[in-house]
């Protein structure tokens, strides 16, 4: 109650101030607004481990067969949250608050009580899939700030209410696969934010919603009762997503749609000329003030226009005055250009995070912390990394990476991406915390990330072996000879088993690495392969991501405008290739070289046509040349122009196990 009655005397307060706005300056009225739109965070409850815990209990009644799913769901034995870190079952978590809930496969239900969530303020995403609740919708629009909705496999059913996502502004994905909803899908979906809807599998019927395509990557609405067209917006999507739906026509699919009929009765409304009365054109020749009307009209509103957008630039100002700046831009490398080392000094001005002065460095904004993923890492600040000598290991124009050797003698990998500044905060620290949670012997691990609006730094341990690009294009010496075919099956292998686990780990994304190559691959001292900017696609700029990651280079994007999860498999395909043959394909894959052509075709049928005789001629091939054979063609089979025909990655990953190492049997 005193919250509330500070909030309300300060709004009090705001009003008077405003009104006086004649003898106010301009920036104290700003500041007053500002103070204003935040004063209902003033009067709102606070989300503390208790009163959460407690509402999550309240949640956890109303479900039929919580227990044994949820048994350590106890506000007695633990809060729900530690810091990151989510005590309960199924609770995500960040600085302490409830985040989201993953109540996936626990053959949970009973009714679920959305009303008992709405105090839990920094709830953004929530999943039930793989479920047995029943029944209609709930009214999730009293979740308004969600983010995203999965309920996928579960019993819901009946009509969607057509405003059942009105006011949720901030919605990004909304899976209903695998239910027995009916009726028309809701026109409240048609949000510009959208970026992934699946509604496969259910029972709608009517026509598709004009869906906005701005944001759309994932659309699924196969095997429903739709009619009608398909909406413009939508014709460069899959058509399998389309599928099932007899009565759907358009693009993507192949049934042209028949024009349209126009009723008998419109032709006289539209040739016949507009008519007035005496009257009204009486009323309009005595209107000589309108034109006078008008322009005071519109100079009143283009001068409100320039007061918003001088408040705001000096809003921006302000902020930027507070805002450590990173180091300057390194100009793009060769491929093969040599490493720079740089003398610790350097380091604040060309490596990772150099401050634009004492001062920034000592003020330490959310902005420029590191966040770390998981618990079990030394910590380390930004002062940390700056202090750190720094060596350059490549810039391009899709990031830069950098050596960093803190004073403990730690070596990390810091890479810096441009071209993510157009993902919201919490949908990048969302993505990012997913990526966190991720744990193979193939990948490497992300250790930490830093979110700034212009560009984004992640933090990885350094593998000192280099990458596969190096051991295959690089300059071998007695000393450092090429890969032999026993290490090149290997890496094969550790590449697949990657590529699968992704893909089980991450379902909803359609390439689940998006940009395998030789260089995103990492080789530790036993030549095991670590797989690195991995599951990258959902937080680059929409309008460049085309351009910079490989799955964008495959058959299928330059034909349909689409990639799939086969996409990956051609990936792997042109890699093995690479591996086998030593030659180099990155011309064909980096931005600025285009769609699928006749180049990169070229480069796999020139290889096709040589078969055996394109072996590198460093890998010693003599007792095992039947295994090499079968691996090329497994690569073959991978680059498959037709996803159609192409293997999906269960089988390749199958095919490749099958191959032996003879050199060492």
């Amino acid at each position: 109650m005193p919250t509330t009655t500070t909030a309300a005397a300060c709004r009090r307060r705001l009003l008077l101030l405003l009104s006086s706005y004649d003898r106010t300056p301009t920036a104290l009225i700003f500041v007053a607004l500002l103070v204003l739109a935040a004063a209902p965070e003033f009067s709102g409850a606070q989300e503390g481990g208790e009163s959460s815990a407690e509402y999550l209990l309240k949640f956890k009644s109303s479900l039929a067969n919580a227990d044994p799913s949820l048994n350590n769901w106890d506000s007695t034995a633990s809060t729900p949250c530690s810091g990151n870190q989510g005590n309960w079952i199924g609770v995500l978590c960040f600085n302490g608050y409830v985040w989201g809930l993953q109540l996936e496969n626990m053959n949970l239900k009973g009714q679920i009580d959305v009303n008992s969530l709405t105090p839990l303020r920094f709830l953004r995403t929530l999943s039930f899939m793989n479920n047995g609740f029943e029944g209609t919708m709930p009214d999730w629009r009293k979740l308004g700030a969600l983010k995203t909705l999965y309920l996928s496999n579960n019993q819901f059913s009946g009509q969607i209410s057509e405003d059942a996502f009105k006011g949720m502004t901030s919605l990004k994905k909304v899976h209903l696969a695998n239910n027995k909803f009916t009726g028309p899908i809701p026109s409240s979906l048609e949000s510009p934010k959208l970026i992934e809807l699946r509604l496969e599998n259910n029972q709608f019927t009517g026509g598709i919603p004009a869906i906005s395509s701005d944001n759309l990557r994932l659309l699924n609405v196969s095997n429903n009762q739709l009619v009608g067209p398909i909406p413009a917006a939508l014709s460069k999507m899959d058509p399998t997503s389309f599928s099932g739906n007899k009565g759907l026509c358009g693009k993507p699919l192949e049934a042209a749609c028949d024009p349209p009929i126009p009723p008998p009765d419109l032709e006289p409304t539209l040739l016949s000329p507009p008519t007035t009365s005496p009257a009204a054109d009486a009323t309009n020749e005595k209107s000589p003030s309108s034109p006078s009307r008008i322009a005071i009209i519109i100079i009143s509103v283009l001068i409100a226009l320039f007061l918003i957008v001088l408040l705001f630039l000096v809003y921006r100002r302000s902020r930027d005055d507070q805002t450590p700046q990173l180091g300057r831009e390194l100009p793009p490398q060769e491929p093969h250009e040599d490493k720079k080392t740089l003398p610790a000094a350097a380091a604040a001005a060309a490596s990772v995070v150099a401050a634009a002065g004492e001062q920034q460095q000592q003020q330490q904004q959310q902005s420029g912390k590191l966040s770390f993923v998981r618990d079990d890492r030394q910590k380390f600040d930004l002062q940390d990394l700056m202090r750190a000598s720094a060596e350059v290991l490549g810039s391009g124009n899709f990031g830069a990476s950098y050596k960093a050797v803190l004073v403990d003698g730690e070596a990390l990998v810091v890479k810096r991406f441009k071209l993510m500044n157009n993902v919201a905060r919490e949908d990048f620290h969302e993505h990012m915390r997913r990526l966190g949670r991720l744990s193979h012997p193939n990948l490497l691990p992300l250790v930490a990330y830093l979110y700034r609006k212009e560009e984004k730094l992640l933090v990885f341990d350094y593998i000192n072996n280099g990458s596969l690009a190096s051991h295959l294009h690089g300059k071998h010496s007695p000393d450092q000879q090429g890969l032999s075919w026993a290490n090149r099956l290997k890496i094969v292998r550790g590449v697949a088993k990657g590529l699968a686990y992704l893909q089980s780990e991450l379902p909803t994304l359609t390439v689940a690495h998006g940009h395998l190559k030789s260089s995103n691959i990492l080789l530790d001292n036993e030549f095991n392969p670590l797989l690195m900017d991995y599951s990258l696609v959902p937080v680059v700029n929409p309008s460049q991501v085309n351009q910079i990651l490989v799955a964008y280079k495959s058959p299928e994007y330059a034909r349909n405008g689409v990639t799939c999860r086969k996409t990956d498999v051609w990936c792997l395909g042109v890699l093995i290739l690479e591996t086998l043959t030593g030659r180099y394909v990155a011309n064909y894959l980096g931005q600025g070289c285009g769609k699928y052509g006749a180049d990169l075709a070229g480069w796999i049928k020139t290889i096709v046509e040589e078969n055996v005789e394109s072996f590198d001629k460093e890998m010693e091939i003599s007792s095992c040349r039947v295994e090499t054979e079968k691996l090329l063609q497994i690569g073959i089979s991978c680059c498959e122009e037709d996803p159609d025909k192409r293997w999906d990655l269960e089988e390749a990953l199958r095919q490749i196990e099958q191959v032996q190492d003879s050199s060492s049997n």
